[in-house]
C-alpha cells in the first residue's frame, strides 16, 4: 500500500513538475506580442508580477510572520529572483528569440560552480567543471559565435544578466538567515517556500513600480490585439496568461512538486522548460532556430544538469528547502521559483 501510494504522489509530482515547465515555459511567448504591439518591456513585467502579488495576497497575510523574521531572504529573493530576472528577461526576449535568451540563463548552474570556486574557494568535482565547459561552449553554439557575434549583443547581456540574478538569488539560498529568536543562532528550519514566493512577488512588484513607473504606460494597448505569427490575439488574454498560468499556476505547481519529486527528477523536470519555451515559440511565434543553435542548446541544458547534480554541496536554499527538507538541491529551487519566465 505504501509502495503504491509513493508511486502515486512521484506520479502526480511529475505531471505537477511537467505543468510548471509547461507554464513557465510560454511566459516568453506570451509576452513577446505585447511587447512587439507597443508595451514596454518593464511595463510588461510589472503587470504580471503585481497581477500576481495580487492574487497572492492571502498566502503573504498567512505567512506575515516572516516580515520579522526573514527580511533580507524576502527582499533577495523579490529584487533577484523576481525583479531582476524578470526584468532581464523579458527586456532580452524584446531583442533576441525566446528560445536563445532563456538558453543563456540556463547558464546560471555553471555560473553558480564559479562562485563556489573562486569565491567560496571550495573544490569543485571534474564533473561538475565538464558541466560548465560543456554549457559555455553549448551557449558558442547558440549565438553562433563563428558568425561574429551577429546577435544582437544588449539582448545577450540582458539574458546573461538574467543568468546573473539567478546566481544571487542561489547564493542568497545558500545563506540561513537569524533564526528570529533573538539568540544570534541561524535557523535550521527554512520558511515556507510558498510564503516567500507571495512576498517576493511583493516585494518584486514594488521594486518594479519605482523603476517602471507604470503611470506612464499606454493603457489602451491592453485594449486591443497582438499579433503572434500573423494571428490577431486579444493583449487582455495574453496578459491573462502571463499572470495567471506564467506566474501563479506556474510557481504553485512547481512547489507543490518538489516536494514529491527526487532533487534528480526535478533537475531533469526543470531543464525541459527551455525546450518546451524553443518549441512553443517555433510553433507560436516562428522564431526558428538553426541546426548549430539546436545542438548548442542541448549542449547548454546537459552541461546545466551535470553541473547542477555533481557539486560536492549544492545549495539547500529556503524556498525549496522548506518543501522538501535538507534533501532539496539549487536546482529543486530553480524549479520551484524560475521566475525566470
Amino acid at each position: 500500500m505504501h509502495a503504491s501510494s509513493g508511486l502515486q504522489g512521484r506520479s502526480a509530482g511529475l505531471g505537477l513538475a511537467l505543468a510548471s515547465a509547461f507554464a513557465f515555459g510560454g511566459s516568453g511567448v506570451a509576452a513577446k506580442p505585447l511587447i512587439e504591439a507597443g508595451l514596454d518591456p518593464l511595463h510588461v513585467v510589472w503587470l504580471r508580477v503585481a497581477g500576481a502579488a495580487l492574487i497572492m495576497l492571502p498566502v503573504a497575510w498567512r505567512h506575515r510572520n516572516l516580515v520579522r523574521e526573514r527580511p533580507a531572504l524576502l527582499a533577495g529573493f523579490g529584487l533577484f529572483a523576481v525583479a531582476g530576472v524578470q526584468a532581464c528577461y523579458f527586456a532580452a526576449i524584446s531583442r533576441i528569440p525566446v528560445g536563445v535568451a532563456l538558453l543563456v540563463e540556463y547558464l546560471a548552474p555553471a555560473l553558480v560552480l564559479c562562485w563556489v570556486r573562486f569565491v567560496q574557494r571550495r573544490p569543485v568535482t571534474r564533473a561538475a567543471a565538464l558541466g560548465v565547459v560543456l554549457a559555455v561552449g553549448g551557449l558558442a553554439c547558440v549565438v553562433e559565435v563563428w558568425a561574429g557575434l551577429g546577435f544582437d549583443l544588449l539582448g545577450l547581456l540582458l539574458a546573461l544578466g538574467a543568468a546573473f540574478c539567478q546566481v544571487g538569488y542561489f547564493v542568497l539560498s545558500d545563506h540561513r538567515g537569524p533564526s528570529g529568536r533573538g539568540d544570534g543562532c541561524e535557523d535550521t528550519v527554512p520558511p515556507d517556500p510558498v510564503g516567500v514566493i507571495a512576498y517576493g512577488l511583493l516585494v518584486g512588484a514594488a521594486v518594479l513600480t519605482a523603476v517602471a513607473r507604470p503611470w506612464g504606460m499606454d493603457w489602451s494597448l491592453l485594449g486591443g490585439s497582438a499579433d503572434m505569427n500573423g494571428d490577431a490575439i486579444p493583449a487582455w488574454l495574453l496578459l491573462g496568461w502571463i499572470v495567471l498560468l506564467a506566474t501563479v499556476l506556474a510557481y504553485v505547481t512547481g512547489v507543490v512538486s518538489v516536494r514529491l519529486l527526487s532533487p534528480q527528477v526535478a533537475g531533469v523536470v526543470a531543464c525541459l522548460e527551455a525546450v518546451i519555451a524553443t518549441g512553443l515559440a517555433w510553433v507560436l511565434l516562428g522564431e526558428h532556430l538553426s541546426p548549430p543553435q539546436l545542438i548548442g542548446g542541448l549542449v547548454v541544458l546537459t552541461g546545466a544538469f551535470i553541473a547542477q547534480s555533481t557539486a560536492p554541496k549544492p545549495p539547500s536554499g529556503p524556498v525549496a528547502a522548506g518543501a522538501a527538507a535538507s534533501a532539496a538541491t539549487a536546482e529543486e529551487e530553480l524549479s520551484a521559483d524560475r521566475a525566470p519566465h
